[in-house]
């Protein structure tokens, strides 16, 4: 029998904010001297996290881990789904790749799943106080009911209550948490201890009335109303409201370019922090403007979401700009896209075998069967001291994920250099860049998180706008930002009845 008590948060639907508060619940009953874990036994995200052991998982139970002061692991995210289409996926089952399968083949799936999810459970719940299990979407898709694995279906395997968040933020908070209850089975309906209500902006007596409305209604009780929060912590996919955020003070304009298959655009928050830097995404052509940097991001479809470039006009775009001697950096499926070619030869993402690229760099990538997740130093090498003085030979840490090898076709010069990655040594070309050295790009994820980058970058903007200028980076620690997010969590709920609902 397991030792751990746990807890589920399930919403009335996507991005209500069900990472966040089981993020506040980690940090809160870690405070109160609790060992924690969280818990997710299905993600679908394209933003996701390479564990020390080289397993791939869910960004947002990474975040929740720390959040813990833990170790992340893939017992924390047994299943992850990254969407590689409108209807498949790449399925990675305890943190390595299955197999891409599609919607209707990945449900028929699914009952053999459920082992490998009760297992996973079960061993993080044998060695912790707490578990804290986040659900996906709604609970009360009812199409998706059967076989269910990820809400009523994992609290049934955890045995274990569940807390209901509604979002007012978008409007019809009381009929989405009315709706979903009428929607769950008499059995799902007694697992529901409490609601919360989240992204509340007014004062809350306004809101009492129809609180009590609500609680007559569905006879359970609102267990509190949390305010409507500006802390930024990493989350798990592209519907969150970040990819909408612009920053726009600043004397520096960066330009992000938006793919659909975008994947771990958290790669960017450290950008947020300088303030020397104005934050935006492109969408369209027309809003490219005359940014002071481009980046394309990371892609979970590099050859689709270089289509949908080029289709939009948007690669025009990037090329007339790189072509004027501007800066534009590409992090890993970006970093394929500035080369001369992309090659599928297996099919393994399009049926395309071949995709001529922006033409940025003189490379050509091949995407391969076997997908590289690790932890990852690299070192800079001795050519772009040309560009970023005092950074020659300097280490940078961060992940790889991707499945494709890039070489050169003869005349790019080699930016980065692979010295460790995992547990083993290596010493292996990570990236290029252009002879003028202002195009390149990089595999690695996570290398704005180096803050001896981070400042030279910033500087090389301003050099190339001909201003000598000193930048101080002083950024919000994760650790401040989970402290401050319990604290504002922990005066909005009732936590001490949380502890009674989990038998603590």
């Amino acid at each position: 029998m397991s030792r751990a008590k746990s807890i589920m948060i399930q919403g009335t639907a996507s991005s209500v904010g069900k990472s966040m508060l089981v993020t506040a619940l980690c940090r809160i009953f870690t405070l109160d001297g609790f060992r924690v874990a969280p818990f997710k036994s299905q993600n679908m995200a394209l933003n996701s996290f390479v564990t020390v052991d080289g397993g791939e998982i869910g960004r947002a139970q990474a975040v929740q881990a720390e959040a813990c002061g833990i170790e992340p692991s893939v017992l924390m995210n047994p299943v992850l789904l990254k969407p590689s289409s409108d209807v498949g996926s790449q399925v990675i089952i305890k943190g390595k790749v299955f197999k891409n399968m599609t919607a209707e083949e990945y449900q028929r799936f699914k009952p053999e799943l459920r082992e490998i999810i009760k297992d996973a459970y079960e061993e993080l719940a044998a060695n912790h106080d707490i578990v804290v299990i986040e659900g996906a979407g709604s609970p009360a898709e009812i199409n998706l009911k059967d076989n269910d694995i990820v809400n009523m279906g994992m609290a049934e395997i955890a045995d274990c209550p569940v807390l209901i968040v509604g979002d007012i933020d978008k409007g019809g908070v009381f009929a989405s948490i009315v709706g979903t209850m009428i929607l769950l089975d008499q059995r799902e309906r007694k697992r529901v201890s409490g609601i919360i209500i989240n992204k509340f902006r007014g004062d809350v007596e306004i809101l009492r009335p129809g609180l009590s409305m609500l609680e007559k209604i569905i006879k359970r009780p609102v267990l509190g109303v949390i305010p409507y929060m500006r802390i930024h912590i990493d989350e798990e996919d592209s519907a969150t409201e970040h990819l909408r955020l612009t920053k726009e003070d600043g004397d520096l304009d960066v330009a992000i370019v938006y793919l659909p298959h975008i994947s771990n655009f958290t790669d960017f928050e450290p950008l947020y922090s300088v303030n020397e830097l104005k934050i935006r995404y492109v969408y369209s052509a027309d809003t490219f403007g005359s940014p002071d940097l481009v980046i394309i991001p990371g892609t979970k479809n590099t050859i689709g979401d270089l289509l949908y470039l080029k289709y939009n006009k948007i690669s025009e775009e990037i090329i007339r700009y790189a072509r004027e001697g501007r800066l534009v950096i590409g992090i890993c499926g970006g970093f394929q896209m500035l080369g001369k070619e992309i090659l599928d030869p297996y099919g393994i993402e399009s049926d395309i075998k071949k995709t001529e690229g922006l033409g940025l760099l003189d490379i050509s990538t091949t995407i391969e069967g076997e997908k590289i997740t690790a932890q990852t130093i690299i070192q800079l090498e001795p050519a772009i001291s040309s560009i970023f003085p005092g950074l020659s030979g300097s280490t940078l840490k961060g992940y790889e994920i991707h499945m494709g090898r890039t070489e050169d076709l003869g005349n790019s010069i080699p930016f980065s250099r692979i010295i460790k990655r995992g547990e083993f040594l290596c010493n292996e070309i990570d990236g290029y860049m252009s002879c003028d050295g202002n195009v390149f790009g990089t595999y690695l994820h996570g290398i704005f998180d180096n803050e001896s980058f981070l400042k030279g970058l910033v500087s090389l903007i301003y050099r190339r706008k001909g201003i000598e200028k000193d930048v101080d980076i002083n950024p919000v620690t994760e650790e401040f930002k989970y402290n401050e997010l319990a604290r504002i969590v922990r005066e909005s709920v009732d936590i001490q009845e949380i502890y009674r609902i989990m038998g603590l």
